[in-house]
């Protein structure tokens, strides 16, 4: 059987990389409007010794020569490809190779986390934290394949800080960019290269707010109040986003053969067809899936909060928060009903309601 070309940078996930194409990220020339979140001063922020203090950070162990937990194994390959969609006949049989972007998998040491992780990483976020860049956000990740992992290899990795970039200004807030690379061996072999960045940052404050400067950092941060993120909104999904400002919530339909699709796209997933038109949803739906949100905290957020995948009644599904019941109600099968929620005078978001006939709460 042939074996794919395996030289070449990838998501490690398809599905997150597709999200992140136009991710809210943009330096100074872009033009941000941008404000200092609590504990952040311009001369903080400016000063040349904490970017020094960050600099040293640079080629510093965040993990050394850690196992994997399992070796390249069928079933996880099975359960990526079903979960994926990805009927590659490489990737199954006697000769299976496992697919490419499944590098990291092999490296997650799940729920519980990995022994023995260095103190290095933790030490360069908790700097951050405490100079006020208190928010983080995930922004891109590069994957380089060397060669094919097969069922039975068992995998090794380092991990180090690659780098951690000047002071940038973005459409989010102002904060440092910080890259890691983990290297993945087979035995003596390089098998991968997966780098991951994050943006550590100040969120941005509502226009015209300031700080109140008689209270402590700690209580800064309690009262203050927080402006949403906004959604990304591009020429493909536009349309949706103006149904939503005016309380409408609009699926797209393939005018070659009818399919409906959410999130909007812009072309058929199931025909190709790049003609569209639209049609209004009618705001019933159930809990497909759902997660309580603990951790990390978020500005503008109160976890927990549960939030729900929603299968609507045409069949297509989307992702919302549920309201109307406890975060620790929310059941798969859980009737909801859509509404429009406005958290300021220009942000709509549509969120989902327990039905009242499913012991709702105001």
């Amino acid at each position: 059987m042939e074996v794919p070309e395996l030289v070449g940078t990838g998501s490690a996930v398809a599905v997150y990389q597709k999200c992140q194409c136009d991710a809210p990220w943009g330096d100074e020339d872009e033009g941000a409007t941008v404000g200092y979140g609590p504990g952040v001063s311009h001369e903080v922020a400016a000063d040349a010794e904490l970017d020094t203090r960050l600099k040293a950070y640079e080629g510093r162990h965040a993990a050394v020569a850690r196992a994997g937990r399992d070796p390249v194994n069928a079933p996880m390959i099975r359960h990526w490809c079903e979960a994926m969609g990805d009927t590659n006949p490489a990737y199954a049989g006697p000769d299976a190779i496992a697919p490419p972007t499944m590098l990291q998998a092999w490296t997650m040491g799940g729920l519980s986390g990995q022994p023995g992780r260095a103190h290095a990483y933790d030490e360069l976020l908790g700097l951050l934290d405490e100079a006020g860049y208190t928010s983080v956000v995930a922004t891109d990740c590069e994957q380089e394949y060397l060669r094919p992992l097969r069922p039975g290899d068992e995998i090794t990795f380092d991990s180090v800080i690659e780098s951690v970039s000047e002071r940038k200004t973005t459409k989010l807030g102002t904060g440092y960019f910080v890259t890691t690379r983990m290297d993945i061996h087979v035995g003596p072999d390089l098998a991968g290269t997966h780098r991951f960045r994050i943006l550590k940052y100040a969120p941005l404050r509502r226009a015209g707010q300031q700080p109140d400067r008689q209270q402590k950092p700690a209580q800064q941060k309690r009262h203050q109040k927080y402006a949403r993120p906004r959604p990304v909104v591009n020429r493909d999904n536009a349309g949706f986003w103006d149904g939503v400002q005016q309380h409408r919530l609009l699926l797209q339909r393939c005018t070659g053969c009818g399919t409906l699709r959410h999130p909007w796209l812009p072309g058929c997933n199931a025909c190709g067809d790049p003609d569209w038109d639209t049609v209004e949803a009618s705001g019933e739906g159930t809990v497909y899936s759902y997660v309580v949100m603990h951790h990390p905290p978020f500005p503008a957020f109160d976890p927990p909060y549960a939030v729900g995948l929603i299968e609507l009644s045409e069949g297509v599904r989307m992702i919302g928060n549920v309201l109307g019941v406890p975060f620790d109600k929310v059941r798969i099968g859980l009737p909801v009903r859509l509404e429009f929620q406005e958290y300021d005078e220009e942000l709509v978001l549509p969120v989902w309601r327990a039905r009242d006939d499913e012991g709702a709460v105001a």
